[in-house]
């Protein structure tokens, strides 16, 4: 059984939302026959990298105030705790995270994409680091396990699995999906947003016992 997962690292809702659909995964019986398949998203393409703390941008985006972006932060960062990640408010920045995705895209050619992937939500939430800066991509995707010469050729290459990127994003448009986290099960289930780990059991079994007939 397949389930397709579209997220963004910048997007905190995706940072638990993995982790409860992994919880989730974990307790359903037929685990080992679900291949997850990770995909891109970009909750801002039109994004320039800089250096605006991402609770001023994020609100000014959702016209929200900066109290009500950083209640916000911190509901995520309470969710986040409870499952067992590190996560700070404050710190983060503003950008766009397409080298990010074209990175993980890489990375699934070395089967390493979880780990890059679960290295860049730790590096951007756990240690407030830049995920935008080129340095600290190379150092979080050798962190991975992923060869530094290979990592900077594909960085400095823009044309490098973009894409790649770009199709994930075309069918997650196809499929009817506005935001993330996004689960798709066998192309017939679709799950929204930062669900409980049961909530997510209990569709991969539904998702399992509807499966067409061999």
């Amino acid at each position: 059984m397949r389930v397709e997962m579209w997220t963004d690292v910048a997007c905190p809702w995706c940072y638990v939302g993995r982790e409860h659909f992994a919880k989730g995964l974990a307790a359903f019986a037929h685990r080992d026959q679900v291949e997850v398949v990770h995909r891109s998203f970009e909750l801002n393409p039109q994004a320039e990298n800089g250096t605006v703390p991402i609770i001023d941008a994020v609100a000014a985006q959702y016209g929200r105030t900066r109290a009500q972006q950083v209640a916000r932060e911190e509901q995520a960062k309470g969710m986040a705790r409870a499952v067992g990640l590190e996560f700070r408010v404050g710190g983060r920045v503003f950008g766009n995270t397409f080298d990010v995705h074209r990175l993980a895209h890489f990375a699934k050619t070395r089967g390493l994409q979880s780990e890059l992937l679960d290295q860049a939500f730790r590096v951007h939430f756990a240690d407030e680091a830049s995920i935008y800066d080129t340095e600290t991509l190379v150092a979080l995707a050798v962190e991975a396990g992923l060869q530094e010469a290979e990592v900077r050729e594909v960085l400095g290459n823009p044309d490098a699995f973009a894409e790649e990127v770009r199709s994930d994003e075309r069918l997650a448009a196809e499929l009817g999906a506005s935001g993330v986290p996004f689960f798709v099960l066998e192309r017939r289930y679709g799950v929204s947003g930062v669900q409980s780990p049961e909530a997510f059991t209990r569709a991969l079994e539904q998702a399992w016992a509807d499966r067409p007939a061999a």
